[in-house]
């Protein structure tokens, strides 16, 4: 028996820590995934002032 696994980024899955943690490390996160963990993080109104002073809210502003 096989199985097909998909192993794709989903933020809405994720909890706002861990969104965090990605956003905050950047390890093992694709800009693509990184936009969507930092969008998520904004829409939920959670680490504002964190992702501010990342300036990532910037970032996503631009793509």
């Amino acid at each position: 028996m096989t199985t097909n696994t998909s192993n794709t980024f989903n933020a809405s899955e994720l909890c706002s820590r861990k969104l965090w943690q990605l956003v905050n490390t950047r390890r093992n996160i694709s800009d693509a995934e990184l936009r969507q963990a930092v969008r998520e993080l904004s829409e939920r109104r959670h680490y504002l002032q964190e992702l501010q002073g990342l300036k990532a809210l910037d970032r996503l502003e631009q793509h």
